[in-house]
């Protein structure tokens, strides 16, 4: 191994999980938007919200999405809409942990990372074969490299520290 080897590893390593860190970090702050937006919705006609917003963005409402956005519209209760934005701050708040676990280089994080980056794979996955779009396909594919890069770095530094055990 040369010299500068090690020193280089570490740092680019340690970009790759500020990078990371990052993208956990929009993940929250997207997620917590959406909490705001469920606890907008109280009180308030869904329904008419939606239609207002279908004919803003000139969506006509005798398409079959079009009517399953106003049914979902008509469903919603302020119940449903307390219980979706309970959810949404919780997972911001796993994300911002996350998020600042791993800027901060904790192995925890890595874990963290490692374990909630598995468990949303498979609702990813049932996504994309609902359909394929660019924005489910590149948050698949990027919860999909965050997986296996925190799987490296999480058998890498094991690896560097039997290695040290080893040597002492």
């Amino acid at each position: 191994m040369q010299a500068g080897t090690k020193p280089d590893s570490q740092r680019r390593q340690r970009q790759l999980l500020r990078a990371v860190a990052l993208f956990e970090f929009v993940k929250g702050i997207f997620v917590v938007a959406m909490g705001v937006c469920a606890i907008a919705l109280l009180h308030r006609d869904a329904w008419l919200i939606a239609e207002s917003l279908l004919t803003l963005l000139h969506v006509n409402t005798d398409t079959r999405a079009a009517q399953l956005f106003l049914d979902f519209a008509d469903s919603v209760t302020d119940a449903r809409l307390w219980a979706a934005a309970r959810i949404a701050f919780a997972y911001a708040a796993l994300r911002f942990i996350e998020a600042y676990g791993l800027w901060k280089g904790r192995q925890w994080a890595e874990w963290i990372a490692l374990v909630s980056g598995c468990l949303l794979l498979p609702v990813e996955i049932r996504e994309l074969f609902r359909g394929l779009n660019l924005f489910r396909s590149t948050l698949f594919l990027g919860n999909l490299g965050v997986v296996f890069y925190m799987l490296y770095v999480i058998l890498a530094n094991r690896r560097e520290r039997q290695m040290r055990l080893h040597s002492e």
